[in-house]
Order: C-alpha cells, then structure tokens, then sequence
C-alpha cells in the first residue's frame, strides 16, 4: 500500500469493473492522439515498416536502418515538478491499471495481456519527492520499458490517477505543517464529485502517515464520509450540521440534547455555534443545556449517561461575508468570517462561563460542583471550519489562537500553479532500445534521470 507498511493495494480496492477494464484497454480514458498513435504503430507493426536511413536523431551514432518502429521498444519516466516536494500517492492505481491494460487486440478481437513483457519500476506511495526547479534534474517515481504500443494508450490514465491524490496528499501535508500536529478534519467530500471520495480520502490518509513518519506524532485520520476512508478501513464520522439546527426550529441547544440522547457515546459531541451568527451567546446557551443534564446524571452515580452530555467542542463556520455579533470591527483588521478575535471571543467566554453557571445551581451543590463545571468548561475544545488553507492555519498559529482542531476542506484539492499546489505529472520518452541497447533520446528540455527509490515492480 505505501512505505508505511511495503505493501500494494490489491487491484479489487480500485473497484475497476470489467467494463471499465474494457474501456481502458480500448484508450476511452485517453487522450485521442495516444490511440492514433498506437494505431499508426500497430499498422507499421503488421506491415514490417523499418526506418530506413531517414534523418534521425541517432544519425552518427547507431545504424537504425533495420529499426521496426511499429515493435518499438522504449523507457518512458514519469514524474512532478512541485517545487520544493510532492507527497506521491496513486502509485499503486497507476501499477494496477499497467497490469490490466498492458496489451492490445487480436485479430479475433480479443485481448492479449502483454504486462509480463514490459518492465516496471515505481516508488511507494507516501515517498516525499524533493524538485528544486531544475526541469533536467527531476525524480521519476514511474519507469515503464517495453513494446509503446502495448502501453501508450494509458498514458492519460497513468498521469490522472498520479497527478490528483498526489496534489491532495501534498496539500494535506502542508496543512499539516501550518497546524503544528493539530488535528486536521478532511472535509472536501462535497466539492469533488462523489466518485472520487475513496481515492481523496486515501490521498490525505497518506499524508497524515507521511507526517508522522517525519515529526514523530501520532496523528489520526478523521473524515467525513465512509467512502473516503475505502481504501485503507477508515469510517466516516461527524456531528451536527446547520441542517440539524433548522430541525429544531433553530434552537442549536435542544437539537445538541437530543443529539447527545440518541448519538453513541464515541461520536463526540461538537456544537455547530454560528447558526445566528452569534457564537458566544450559542455556545454559552449550549454549555448550559448540556451541563445541566451532565451533572442530573453524574449526581445520581450515572457516570455512563452523564458522559453523553460531555460537551467536546464548539464549531464556529461562519461565513466569509457575515461579522459575528460579538466581533468589534478594528481599522484594517478583517472581521469576516472565522477569525482570532472570534476564536479568543468564544475560549474566554468558555473559560469563564462557570462563574455564572454555578450561581444558577442550588447553593447546597455549588461548592461540590465548582471544581467539575469548571473544568468541564475549560475542556470544551474549539474546532474551526469555513475557509481554512495552509496560508491562514500559519496566521491563526502565528498568532497563537487557541484553536484546538482545524476543519478544511476545498483548499485541499486546489491546483494552482500561482499558489504552489500544481501537481500535475509528466510523461515522457527518454530512450529507445536500438538493438539490445537502450539509448538516450528525447524532446529538448527533457534527459533521463534516475530516482533511487525506484523499485522493481512484479
């Protein structure tokens, strides 16, 4: 599956059907003139073309006169230029398509699987690729060699299944270094297509791996949806959403009780606060509501179902173009949205919402309770979510903003050249095999490299 275990996903996790199998041979995944290339050599093939002393770009240094082009034998790289490092991932999709797809069709219209003559080196996922800009100095983490036309219609493919969890799993990372280890909820799941979920998820799974294995944390993998989690046994998880708060005709407090009535005890119970854009007065209305059935419970003995009322978090997600009531707009501090001021807004209001809350209980049970509530008050954690990137999780942190969890969702499947986050993969080219010897050759710009975490691929 990746360095992190030296094992391969099994080709049944990419879920190819045989109809996708199909059409992946037949070059419906690829770009045109991939197909028209392999036609053209495959026509070549059956008619014995040889090259001949045509100009060449070998001339004066091999006789390529016998060289069938049809039957062309060729190393072709494949590889990032995401200065300064690219976070690999889609290895793995990219080795099974090779393995299903290598070939070509029969005169009786059946497919001839030729993957066990062409040769294949890859890297695992989760290796960190360093390019300093240098475009004759890259790290290939794909090498084929072999027959092209057995393998030049799924070069689309190849480079799709590279490029977009590589991307996600770079930008996870980076999110990562922003937060400091902070917890980082994966929640981009409703700005890609639902089809793409299983293999997103796996992308940011590899990142979090990636960054444990390099800061020496434990880290864990928190997402949204069961289908993100599909390729390495992750589940979904969650709690309230705005929806969940229009049900209960806008009272966030009463639809947290009744969540935290029915939900298992290990979904944590987080309060989505910003429904009125007000999120002190929210949080503090959701304190209070817990709280009391908190302590109901634990004062009879009930530890079990006062642990149901443990309050874990709040989540302001307020929007970009709304002011939270409790915000003082300062002259050129931006007020929009989820910021310092809002965050330090709702820890204090937390923090010193018992000394209001204990004058509300009966005296007798203020001096047993002080210390509890208290506490139960200041372990409320402060989860924040809406517009969240690398550039903006640096500031909050920058700033020490006493956030404890980071939600952040469509910023980790940007691809952007003017921001750094453009992973697209190349492939290219670089020798031919000229009688029993492979030998450079390439368009200008491009020269063979070698990467020695390259691994023979069986």
């Amino acid at each position: 599956m990746s360095i992190f275990d030296s094992k391969r996903i099994p080709i049944d996790t990419f879920k190819m059907t045989n109809e996708i199998i199909d059409k992946m041979r037949s070059g419906w995944y690829s770009d045109v003139y991939f197909n028209n290339t392999v036609h053209v050599l495959t026509q070549l093939s059956k008619e014995g073309y040889a090259f001949g002393n045509k100009e060449n770009d070998l001339d004066g240094i091999l006789d390529v006169t016998s060289v069938r082009n049809g039957d062309l034998e060729v190393e072709m790289q494949f590889f990032t230029r995401r200065k300064p490092f690219s976070i690999v991932a889609g290895i793995d999709e990219a080795i099974a398509i090779l393995k299903v797809a290598t070939g070509y069709y029969g005169e009786d219209g059946q497919f001839i699987n030729t993957y066990e003559q062409i040769e294949v080196e890859a890297v695992m996922d989760g290796m960190k690729v360093i390019y300093e800009g240098d475009p004759l100095q890259v790290k290939p983490v794909l090498k084929i060699r072999g027959n092209y036309r057995y393998f030049g219609h799924l070069e689309t493919a190849l480079l799709g299944v590279l490029s977009v969890p590589t991307r996600i799993a770079t930008n996870v990372y980076n999110v990562m270094v922003a937060a400091k280890g902070k917890p980082i909820l994966f929640f981009p799941a409703r700005f890609d297509h639902y089809k793409m979920q299983g293999i997103d998820g796996y992308a940011y799974w590899i990142a979090i791996q990636r960054y444990n294995l390099d800061y020496e944390t434990s880290a864990m993998a928190s997402v949204s949806t069961h289908a993100q989690g599909d390729w390495w046994g992750g589940k979904g998880g969650g709690t309230i959403s705005h929806s969940t708060i229009a049900c209960f005709l806008g009272n966030t407090a009463e639809a947290m009780l009744q969540f935290a009535r029915i939900m298992p005890i290990e979904t944590p119970r987080i309060a989505l606060v910003d429904f009125h854009n007000d999120c002190v007065v929210e949080s503090q209305k959701v304190i209070k509501a817990m709280w009391q059935e908190y302590w109901k419970y634990l004062k009879q003995g009930d530890e079990t179902s006062a642990k149901l009322y443990k309050l874990y978090g709040v989540r302001p997600d307020t929007s970009g173009n709304m002011i939270d009531e409790s915000i003082v707009p300062e002259p050129g501090v931006s007020a929009h949205g989820v910021t310092p001021q809002l965050v330090h807004n709702i820890r204090h209001a937390m923090d010193h919402y018992w000394e209001v809350l204990i004058d509300t209980m009966p005296q007798n049970e203020q001096e047993e309770a002080k210390a509890i509530l208290k506490a139960y008050c200041e372990d409320i954690k402060i989860i924040v979510t809406g517009g969240f990137n690398a550039d903006k999780i640096k500031s909050f942190e920058a700033a020490s903003v006493p956030v404890d969890v980071y939600g952040v969702g469509s910023s980790l499947l940007e691809n952007s050249s003017s921001n750094g986050t453009n992973s697209d993969f190349t492939a290219d080219i670089v020798r031919v095999k000229v009688g029993n010897s492979y030998i450079n050759l390439s368009k200008v710009g491009r020269q063979v490299c070698e990467f020695e975490s390259l691994e023979t691929v069986k």
